[in-house]
């Protein structure tokens, strides 16, 4: 088994809480955005997703207090198309979600041989955020936009 680099584990737990909290932001915005006849259904979703991301944040924030280090209190750039077709919007979704997946990839990449722990975590949270990607394609398929 390998050290654990403490270091470069939290900068990379930071980055994703920092992400999440932005997700936080960007699901709640969409959620107020939703409008068309498919509107509670999307609202629904988005809302779900803004409270999974805050869990998602609250827990990479509990893993890096757990290894003694300390949170950081940023949150990531959050871009502003004013699109807000909802095709627009599962797009967006979408490639937040894989930019999501890229940074619990890169801890697995980090803890790997490292940590059983953190190891597991971050397969888990790989899994969940290919589920949300699977999702948002399915909401995109034959859309009309």
């Amino acid at each position: 088994m390998e050290q654990l680099d403490v270091t470069k584990t939290c900068q990379i737990l930071n980055r994703i809480m920092e992400y999440e909290l932005a997700g936080v932001v960007r699901y709640t915005h969409y959620s107020l955005m939703v409008t068309g006849p498919y509107r509670m259904p999307i609202v629904d979703f988005m809302q779900a997703q803004a409270a999974e991301s805050l869990l998602h944040a609250q827990k990479a924030g509990e893993i890096i207090t757990g290894l003694d280090q300390h949170p950081e209190q940023g949150i990531a750039p959050i871009s502003e198309t004013h699109d807000h077709a909802i095709y627009s919007i599962l797009q967006e979704s979408l490639e937040h979600e894989l930019k999501a997946l890229g940074l619990y990839k890169d801890l697995l990449g980090v803890v790997d041989n490292a940590s059983v722990y953190l190891e597991e975590y971050a397969r888990t949270m790989i899994g969940q955020e290919e589920l949300h990607v699977m999702e948002l394609r399915k909401m995109l398929r034959d859309f009309s936009g």
